[in-house]
């Protein structure tokens, strides 16, 4: 007979490589995002066509994207999350080689669309494998595969222009391919073998099988992440422009305002994990939540872009750990396999990245970006009042039946 306790330290033993495994993954898929942005000026100009074509062609992007989730997530439960994560980053490869061979206007709308559906598609799976690495550890790394993503977008930005210059379009799209194939070829071997899911708390059962009951907390926990991320996009889009119009600031100070906040948001990534497993799940998302909206009102009331940029900084701090926070407790609802709990939530939070930016634009038309700002935080305290459903990102609470946070 199997002694348990020998049993869970061999598997735990084995977790660090399958974490370095999953955090490739998100380092992959935020290049090839990454890879995209400075792609973007020499793509319309090949194509001869304006911004408004253009906000269309990547609406393209986000569209396919958010018609793979939902997908990916039913057939997780099926195929586990490794195949299709790893499908999803050999598949993902070539994609900047389509876009440049797509003749036309239409032909590249669908390589467009293809590849937001396998960059989406990819992210629930390789999301919900970082879910079964917390289990397997007994310890979050969601935060930190998160900072990876992050890192690999960087990368990808910051080496794109370059390499568009020195190459041109074909030796960057090559370039990009050999590298995700690289990390793709690496994490192969080591990525976490998680089988097709049991929907409830091991032994009940019923494999693949969703709970009715449990689709009332994935839809808050995917209000949670709709209301975390929706900030997150707006700091993005408009922070520059805020300080550059608003504040009076020059170019170089509006961009700090995105630096500021880009730079905090990845290093709290990277630690976001040690202060979860100190302080558990749901208060370092109250506290995450505090801090956010403490640095957007102080943006909003600033009185000058030197303050704005602080107040973007800290408002980074918070806003880095309150969506991995979110994807973690959707992975682990007892009643739900994890991949559809992470495709509902990804959906609703992708969302709000997507759609609300743009419709926070014809708002600030008539109110200005500081009002914005300032009436941004009143979405926390949805988050707040929602914030015990966290409790299931923790190792120790996921998928165990009858629990309930003691916080």
């Amino acid at each position: 007979m199997t002694d348990g306790t020998t049993e869970a330290g061999t598997l735990r033993g084995l977790a660090p490589r399958e974490r370095l495994a999953v955090s490739g993954l998100f380092l992959a898929n935020g290049l090839v995002v990454g890879a995209w942005a400075p792609r973007i000026p020499s793509f319309k100009a090949d194509l001869g066509i304006s911004e408004g074509t253009l906000g269309l062609m990547i609406l393209a992007f986000g569209l396919g994207s958010l018609a793979a989730m939902p997908l990916v997530g039913l057939i997780l439960a099926r195929e586990g999350s490794r195949r299709v994560a790893l499908a999803g980053a050999f598949a993902l490869a070539p994609v900047m080689l389509l876009i440049t061979l797509a003749p036309g206007l239409w032909t590249s709308a669908a390589a467009l669309a293809l590849t937001g559906a396998l960059v989406g598609g990819m992210d629930v799976a390789m999301n919900a494998n970082a879910v079964s690495v917390e289990r397997r550890m007994g310890r979050a790394i969601m935060s930190s595969c998160h900072g990876f993503w992050s890192l690999g977008g960087l990368i990808g930005a910051a080496s794109g222009g370059v390499l568009i210059a020195r190459a041109g379009v074909w030796g960057h799209a090559a370039v990009v391919m050999v590298a995700v194939l690289a990390i793709a070829a690496l994490a192969l071997p080591a990525t976490l073998r998680d089988a097709p899911e049991a929907a409830g708390p091991a032994g009940d059962g019923a494999r693949g099988a969703i709970s009715a009951a449990a689709l009332l907390p994935a839809a808050l926990l995917g209000i949670m992440a709709l209301f975390s991320m929706t900030p997150e996009g707006t700091v993005l889009d408009w922070s520059a422009l805020y300080l550059r119009d608003e504040l009076g600031g020059s170019v170089e100070a509006a961009g700090l305002a995105f630096a500021g906040f880009s730079a905090t948001m990845a290093l709290m990534r990277f630690s976001g994990d040690l202060i979860r497993d100190r302080l558990g799940a749901v208060l370092t998302l109250r506290l995450c939540t505090l801090v956010a909206g403490a640095g957007l009102l102080t943006a909003a009331f600033a009185d000058g872009p030197a303050t704005a940029t602080l107040g973007f900084a800290v408002a980074g701090l918070g806003m880095a750990n309150m969506v991995p926070i979110a994807f973690s407790s959707a992975g682990a609802i007892p009643g739900l396999p994890q991949g559809v709990g992470i495709s509902i939530v990804t959906f609703m939070g992708y969302s709000g990245l997507l759609f609300a930016p743009s419709l926070i634009g014809f708002v600030a038309e008539r109110t200005g970006l500081a009002a914005i700002f300032a009436a941004l935080p009143l979405l926390y305290v949805v988050v707040l009042a929602l914030s015990g459903l966290a409790r299931w990102a923790d190792p120790a609470e996921g998928r165990a039946p009858g629990r309930q946070a003691g916080r």
